[in-house]
């Protein structure tokens, strides 16, 4: 195993795989049961929403090494944060000529470590992050990133990194001074983002920059996506074909026709997980009804703190003791350990008679789960299961039985 799957306190996940046709009896919850063929159906739909372009894995997203291989095998490319990920991507065989290395402020010993193994494609969006390129990856592609709206994401991502897009120009020409290649532009219009005008905009103010930029003698050849393509958690979201319209009519206010790639993360692998969990107590406290689960927000549901507990996992339920009763309540879902910001939901609608031993599969748990995951309080982390099958979704709050699993 490599050492990009092992999780805070440097715990390795406990995977569970066979091969396909063999069944995989499902572990003590909490785990992450991964489909695989999700993720293949994912990468068809945005290649088809985005075609000529592309497309790069983020593999801060879920860096599960059967997901790697799976999107390896499909000729995906990737796109790193850190020299663990290139690392699991060697040791995976991935191809990494491509590989785009979007992290725009990076230690200096890891350029160094990454240009060695040849990556030649780095993000920067300052002239601290050029100087340091010029230093450790001599000769390389300098992506700069831009500073865009992220209005209408769910998780936004503006303020710690992108250069105002007035001061690019001037990156550009301190990158060629230094014998680097401006290669390109790149943005993020945020995390979950719910509206395409967002990337038609984007798109707008990188041809501002090209138009500035050919006025010092510079032009580039890419343009990078970035993510935040987004899923349904608790309702229907804008499909992938209108943010591929939205790219195409932004593409058009473009000076001059240019390549361009994409990063995404999320939507490649959150439909693919279900997180499985079992009910570990259930209270009334100050006229509100508490639901404690053997997993929560430290234990890989972290998103629901980072977004206030904006993001909403669809849940369903399994009675450990015959039906489950229709009525659905209000409840307050919280996780195992003793600290009160464990909670993932203060007002999730369940099957009114869930106990201790029922269990509950919290769906769209493929991306920024596991990756999240420590060991707080002592608590394990989840394992995972990998299958290829892909089988019709219930709809929200149906009751059903665990069906068996296979890697």
């Amino acid at each position: 195993m490599t050492h990009i799957a092992r999780q805070r306190d440097d715990l390795p996940l406990r995977l569970i795989t066979a091969p396909a046709s063999a069944p995989v009896s499902a572990p003590a919850t909490p785990y992450l049961d991964l489909d695989l063929a999700v993720v293949r159906r994912q990468l068809a739909a945005i290649r088809a929403a985005l075609p000529g372009t592309s497309i790069h894995y983020a593999v801060k997203c879920n860096p599960h090494p059967r997901i790697i291989s799976v999107l390896a095998a499909e000729g995906c490319n990737f796109e790193i944060a850190s020299i663990a990920e290139l690392d699991l991507l060697l040791d995976a065989g991935a191809a990494y000529g491509s590989l785009l290395y979007s992290n725009p402020v990076k230690a200096p010993a890891h350029i160094g470590y990454a240009h060695a193994k040849g990556v030649r494609f780095f993000a920067a969006d300052c002239a601290d992050e050029i100087d340091k390129l010029a230093r450790h990856a001599p000769g390389c592609s300098v992506i700069l990133r831009i500073d865009v709206s992220n209005v209408g994401s769910v998780v936004p991502l503006a303020g710690k990194f992108g250069a105002d897009p007035a001061d690019v120009p001037a990156l550009a020409v301190l990158a060629r001074s230094k014998g680097l290649t401006p290669k390109g532009l790149t943005f993020h219009v945020g995390s979950q983002a719910l509206d395409p005008r967002q990337w038609r905009d984007a798109l707008v103010v990188c041809g501002q920059v090209m138009r500035q930029m050919l006025a010092v003698g510079l032009r580039i050849s890419l343009i990078d996506l970035g993510g935040g393509y987004p899923v349904p958690y608790d309702g229907p979201v804008v499909p992938v074909a209108a943010i591929g319209l939205a790219v195409r009519d932004g593409a058009a206010e473009l000076p001059y026709e240019v390549e361009f790639a994409a990063e995404p993360g999320r939507y490649l692998t959150a439909e693919a997980g279900t997180m499985v969990a079992s009910v570990i107590g259930r209270a009334s406290r100050r006229g509100e009804d508490w639901l404690h689960l053997d997993i929560g927000a430290f234990g890989g549901l972290m998103e629901a703190l980072e977004t206030r507990r904006g993001l909403r996992y669809p849940i369903r339920c399994t009675h450990a003791h015959g039906a489950l009763s229709p009525r659905l309540v209000p409840m307050a879902i919280t996780g195992p350990t003793c600290d009160s910001e464990d909670t993932i939901l203060t007002d999730a609608l369940v099957c009114r008679d869930l106990r201790t031993g029922d269990v509950v599969h919290l769906g769209l748990a493929g991306a920024y789960t596991t990756a999240y995951a420590s060991t707080f309080n002592g608590f394990p982390l989840p394992a995972v299961i990998t299958r290829e099958h892909v089988a019709p979704s219930p709809s929200p709050h149906t009751s059903y039985d665990l069906a068996v699993s296979h890697a």
